[in-house]
């Protein structure tokens, strides 16, 4: 007689849990496997981790430390958990959202399904048109900060399954392996990198500051993705109260606001008069600030409005050179297309939403890196960059969406111009 398992968890889940980790891929963890080398004995592989969670024998494995380099020259700690680790995660998020969703507030924007960070900018401008000020909000070291007790207490009102509650408290308590193999304890945070950890940031931070500043602050109108988030006040005064009832509320859940990325938004436009020290902030990649604009009826004026931000920018152009498209003379100017379409797409995707003028010079760059490219392959364009330029403009004209930017820069009949 074949003894039950004492949880019952289907193998269909598992199977589900497995392909959505291989469509996100992902670095291999602390046992250097990786996805490809998973799914060649997949059978196999798969039937074990069921038979680990169903029995409650599953530990996951410490996870491993990646620092990555940050904008402003300090590093973001990543945490990378191994292949069957994100597979078992992903099987009890699949368990957990479905009673965690609902609940979330309506402004709460970051991992969730249906909604995008395009969606909290566009409510962020519309916001910011109607609201003089903003507090821009940064937690200091946020996902390595959350109180395990505080973190758990939340995932036990919302969920009776055992194993749910289980294997997220192993999750929280596995420690990290650096890069020389040294194992870390980790007493707070859930790291971030792991599958389960944005669910759980968006349930610590549900508590912590949504629905408080709701029952405490009614007014105040907010956008949160993870932990980036904005508030709208209409008036100095009112945004000063609030920053120092955030600063108490965060520290009596273990948070701590940083002191010099937290800030004060006067959001500065044609009506608003005053002259105030900080008139922008970034936010999810866009800086809103004041900028030209065209009014109805013809007229321009000023306005509080978002676009790609310069730190943006500066990485996409990072990128670029990283490519080194123009010593690629070995390949068909198709070929090129073909290989940095998908990436050029995501960009314009992305940063186009919103004053998409600001993206022409970066855009711009691309056409730049071609022009040299061409110098390369062809001999006749050497010692004559108008011909060359001239060539790329036929080029755009006869086929239009060859590069993905093209459609953005030259159409409705706009010229090459300066490259």
């Amino acid at each position: 007689m074949t003894r039950a398992k004492p949880f019952a968890i289907p193998k269909r889940e598992v199977w589900e849990a497995f392909k959505r980790v291989k469509a996100n891929q992902g670095a291999a963890g602390v046992d250097g496997q990786s996805i490809e080398e998973f799914e060649s004995r997949l059978s196999a592989n798969l039937y074990k981790l069921w038979n680990r969670l169903s029995s409650g024998s599953y530990m996951p494995q410490p996870v491993r430390r990646v620092d990555i380099p940050k904008a402003n020259g300090g590093t973001r700690p990543l945490g990378i958990p191994t292949v069957a680790d994100r597979i078992a995660q992903e099987v009890v998020r699949r368990r957990l959202e479905p009673s965690l969703e609902p609940i979330f507030h309506a402004d709460s924007y970051g991992y969730r399904p249906k909604r995008s960070a395009v969606d909290a900018i566009r409510v962020a401008r519309q916001r910011c048109w109607r609201s003089d000020w903003v507090l821009d909000i940064d937690i200091k070291g946020f996902f390595d900060s959350i109180d395990h007790e505080l973190l758990l207490r939340a995932v036990c009102k919302h969920t009776d399954c055992a194993w749910v509650r289980l294997y997220i408290e192993r999750w929280l308590k596995a420690p990290a392996m650096l890069d020389n193999g040294k194992l870390v304890a980790r007493e707070r945070g859930t790291p971030q990198g792991g599958v389960i950890s944005p669910l759980l940031a968006n349930l610590f931070l549900h508590y912590a500051f949504d629905i408080w500043i709701e029952r405490e602050m009614p007014g105040i109108l907010f956008e949160r993705y993870a932990d980036d988030i904005i508030c709208h006040c209409q008036t100095e005064r009112e945004a000063l109260r609030l920053w120092r009832a955030v600063d108490e509320r965060f520290a009596a859940c273990g948070l701590v606001l940083h002191p010099q990325k937290t800030k004060l938004v006067y959001c500065k436009d044609t009506n608003r008069k005053g002259e105030y020290g900080c008139i922008s902030f970034d936010f999810l990649g866009y800086t809103f600030r004041p900028r030209l604009a065209k009014w109805r009826g013809g007229l321009y004026g000023v306005s509080f409005l978002p676009a790609a931000s310069p730190t943006a920018l500066k990485d996409i152009r990072r990128t670029l050179r990283n490519w080194g498209l123009q010593r690629r003379s070995d390949k068909v100017l198709h070929d090129l297309a073909r290989m940095f379409n998908p990436c050029i797409r995501g960009w314009i995707g992305y940063y186009s939403h919103f004053y998409k003028s600001a993206l022409y010079s970066t855009m711009r760059r691309i056409d730049a890196h071609v022009l040299r490219w061409a110098a390369r392959k062809f001999k006749r364009f050497r010692q004559r960059p108008r011909d060359a330029r001239a060539w790329l403009a036929r080029l755009v004209r006869a086929q239009p969406e060859l590069f993905a930017h093209w459609p953005l820069l030259y159409g409705r009949g706009r010229t090459l111009g300066a490259v």
